[in-house]
């Protein structure tokens, strides 16, 4: 499908990865724990294994699609014969305006732990995934007028079918004719923790974020999550810290610091408050030093 083992890219102000297309046909997966400052899609094409990712592991088949947010660890097991695509692309490539952050893709870039990262891909999904990879493989070697621009549709077309995907699943899963869609006070919630979490980590915050009451957001959020405001934001703070506990050897002092908490002792009492340990205890029991 892709005539070149790997396709790339490069941003030409800061050298990083801009947008990069691999074939899997001519590439091992990587088998260690991997932590890309990008959005990755890997599509399984033919083969199984199986992948972790923020301490959950799923099996996977042909067919399978997996999407992680900006630095969302994940591992790869897989069979030697798997053959696929994997594509990366920098979120300053994607938003090509630092306030152009489309909500409709937050599904399938968000970086919210409580979905799973993963997709089946039928035959039809499979025809149209085929298609927008060639174009995007063909493209990346044209370096001509609007390339960027075109790039960028070309990742949105895929976004839009992948989505749709998603929520058809989601559907049939939940036994509906037609998916649910959540008020989109919670998508403008969802989008707003990830950008805030590590400074804002109060409900207040939100709520004036959102220009609503604290009450009224407490109601909604109670509502479609069962969970009070405090609740979804503690959850994406425990994430990320455990995110960078299990596949950084920065001391808790500086990971505490980065999540917003001045007081180390406090961010030590708050993670084992939400999980029953403490940072040190967790890092020796599931972090870096046990990845291999």
């Amino acid at each position: 499908m892709i005539n070149r083992p790997e396709l790339t890219l490069n941003n030409p102000q800061t050298g990083e990865v801009a947008l990069k297309i691999i074939s899997l046909e001519y590439t091992d997966l990587p088998n260690d724990i991997q932590c890309q400052n990008c959005f990755t899609f890997i599509w399984i094409r033919n083969g199984a294994g199986k992948i972790n990712t923020d301490f959950n592991e799923y099996d996977f088949e042909s067919g399978s699609l997996f999407n992680f947010a900006c630095n969302q660890p994940y591992k790869l097991k897989a069979e030697p014969s798997v053959k696929g695509i994997a594509v990366y692309f920098h979120a300053d490539f994607f938003y090509m305006y630092k306030d152009q952050k489309e909500l409709q893709f937050n599904e399938v870039l968000g970086n919210d732990p409580r979905r799973s990262p993963f997709t089946k891909v039928d035959e039809k999904g499979a025809g149209v995934f085929k298609m927008i990879f060639e174009q995007i493989a063909a493209e990346m070697q044209n370096c001509g007028l609007a390339q960027h621009e075109l790039l960028v549709s070309y990742l949105k077309i895929f976004l839009v079918a992948v989505s749709r995907l998603k929520q058809e699943q989601q559907s049939m899963n939940a036994g509906l004719a037609k998916p649910g869609k959540a008020p989109f006070i919670l998508q403008k919630l969802k989008t707003a923790i990830e950008e805030n979490f590590r400074t804002k980590h109060s409900s207040g915050d939100y709520a004036e974020l959102l220009h609503t009451s604290p009450k009224v957001l407490a109601k909604i959020i109670k509502t479609h999550f069962n969970k009070t405001p405090s609740c979804l934001i503690n959850e994406r703070i425990i994430m990320e810290a455990k995110r960078n506990l299990h596949t950084q050897s920065k001391r808790v002092k500086e990971i505490a610091y980065e999540l917003g908490f001045e007081d180390e002792y406090y961010f030590s009492r708050f993670f084992k408050i939400n999980t029953g340990m403490t940072p040190q205890l967790f890092r020796e029991q599931v972090g870096y030093r046990r990845a291999g």
